[in-house]
């Protein structure tokens, strides 16, 4: 059966209406450099995110991959990598015929990242693509390494001339975490921008490729049932909640010298924070959108040290059980010291001085083996002013909560008020729900597929700004230092719980925490 749209075309019973809009964006002939190819992120993430790029024909059809890392490995040896990283960890089951196309043509140079030779091969393999497309393609180099590497290929990129080329755009990409503190994210602003332009430059937050993330923004400025309501006059609390079941796992090398804040909370959790309280851009494209962005986190004010017992809290993961199974504390961990003093637990609340917002506490969590894994906001409404619907029957009138779930399961809810059935007017609290995979029937993609593809398009809108970063860790700096120079040891929680009780002494009011 076929039916006839308003513009006379015929669809057939596979085509699914609800997903018309999206349609990828064309992008000019690109070639990607990943250093650190062989590592963790490229094989789990970045790997499999072309390879559902070309399968959905989003790739553009000239298009170059190019690995580094110091592992010794041929050409061949890293497209067999590639392709067993694809067929392991992509979202969908892989094609042959595309996985074999996508990587036909890869090339790999070994070396070291401050190793001229380096330089000189990848210019060789980019040369030889660009023979092989009959045009100049565009560069994308992308810096999947430890933090410690980002100013040496940078400083590298640009002693060998690759930096920029007058025939084609050059990009780089560079990873989180995007410095230690605020002196040295301001130190490596520096570094990097005295190679490349601001507008070459994409600092990724893979939370931002999310689509329930970029919902925030169509659920507040396309429906003009919320925007009315998106203040401190109807708004009484937020919370943003990062927790996982998990524990560190393999990357004790890394969390031990990171923590929670730093982790989640600088990055991830405030960005998540401007978007929910940025104002209308005047367009949505890059430097409108994180104009708004960087208005929220500098009216955000930095604690001062007197403050920071108050506004913020940490914890660490004790033993305990999650889903059933007994599981270590964090000083049990392979790799974590006996007198770690390292968060897995982090709270703040903090506040937004301006006029839509001051007065509004905003609340921010995150956590390690945790009872599970959700990703959310919850926006809680004040509650109505007069309460008629007393009875027996009735739980009561409770605010309304308007919820942006991230993880496990993209999607928004919304709890309202409704009349239990019978002959009292009782009432209880329902959800109104609406979920991506049930709704437009379709996997969302992943988050670095659209970050991939914006930064070769060069779209900067979900990218971070270098007075975004500094203006995030402004905001961070101060609890970080205070923590370290605050001997242990740290309140613990059950590993499987809630978080620390101390976390409770953060509400002002009636905001609980929500339960996890």
């Amino acid at each position: 059966m076929t039916t006839t749209t308003a513009t006379g075309q015929t669809t057939g019973p596979q085509d699914n209406p609800l997903v018309e809009g999206l349609e990828r964006l064309p992008v000019h002939p690109t070639a990607l450099v990943i250093f650190g190819a062989t590592g963790d992120l490229a094989r789990r993430k970045l790997l499999p995110a072309l390879y559902n790029l070309a399968h959905e024909g989003a790739l553009p059809e000239r298009f170059g991959l190019v690995g580094n890392a110091r592992s010794p490995m041929t050409d061949e040896e890293f497209r067999e990598m590639a392709i067993e990283s694809v067929r392991e960890f992509s979202r969908r089951p892989a094609d042959e015929k595309v996985l074999a196309k996508l990587f036909a043509d890869v090339r790999y140079v070994a070396g070291s990242f401050d190793d001229d030779e380096v330089y000189a091969g990848l210019t060789t393999a980019l040369d030889e693509l660009d023979e092989t497309a009959g045009l100049a393609l565009n560069r994308c180099f992308y810096l999947s390494t430890a933090p410690m590497f980002f100013p040496v290929i940078v400083d590298a990129l640009g002693r060998n001339d690759l930096a920029d080329r007058a025939d084609a755009e050059v990009r780089v990409i560079i990873e989180k975490p995007f410095g230690r503190s605020l002196e040295e994210a301001r130190e490596l602003n520096e570094r990097v921008l005295s190679v490349f332009d601001e507008e070459q430059v994409f600092r990724i937050d893979h939370y931002l490729g999310k689509e329930t993330v970029q919902n925030v923004l169509a659920l507040r400025f396309a429906n003009n049932m919320f925007e009315p309501l998106w203040n401190r006059n109807y708004i009484d609390h937020v919370q943003i909640t990062a927790s996982e079941d998990i524990g560190i796992g393999s990357r004790a090398g890394y969390y031990d010298s990171a923590g929670a804040l730093r982790d989640l909370v600088q990055n991830h959790m405030l960005q998540l924070l401007s978007l929910l309280c940025m104002e209308p851009p005047v367009a949505f494209e890059a430097q409108a959108v994180r104009d708004e962005k960087v208005k929220v986190l500098r009216a955000i004010r930095a604690p001062l040290p007197e403050e920071i017992a108050e506004l913020a809290v940490r914890g660490q993961y004790a033993a305990g059980t999650v889903a059933g199974d007994e599981v270590p504390g964090y000083l049990d961990e392979e790799g974590v010291p006996d007198d770690s003093n390292t968060e897995t637990y982090a709270a703040l609340r903090l506040e937004v001085h301006n006029w839509r917002w001051a007065g509004v506490p905003m609340y921010l969590r995150t956590g390690k083996r945790m009872a599970r894994k959700v990703t959310e906001i919850a926006v809680t409404l004040k509650p109505v002013p007069h309460v008629a619907f007393q009875s027996d029957m009735s739980t009561g009138v409770r605010p309304n909560v308007l919820v942006l779930t991230m993880q496990p399961n993209e999607g928004v809810s919304l709890s309202i008020g409704a009349k239990i059935p019978g002959s009292r007017m009782a009432i209880r609290t329902v959800n109104m729900e609406f979920l991506y995979g049930t709704a437009f029937l379709s996997q969302s993609p992943e988050a670095y597929e659209r970050l991939i593809i914006d930064a070769m398009r060069g779209d900067a809108t979900l990218f971070t700004r270098n007075d975004e970063v500094e203006a995030q860790w402004r905001i961070c700096d101060p609890i970080v230092k205070a923590w370290e120079a605050t001997p242990g040891p740290l309140p613990q929680y059950p590993a499987g719980s809630q978080g620390p009780e101390e976390a409770m002494g953060l509400q002002v009011g009636e905001s609980p925490w929500r339960m996890i």
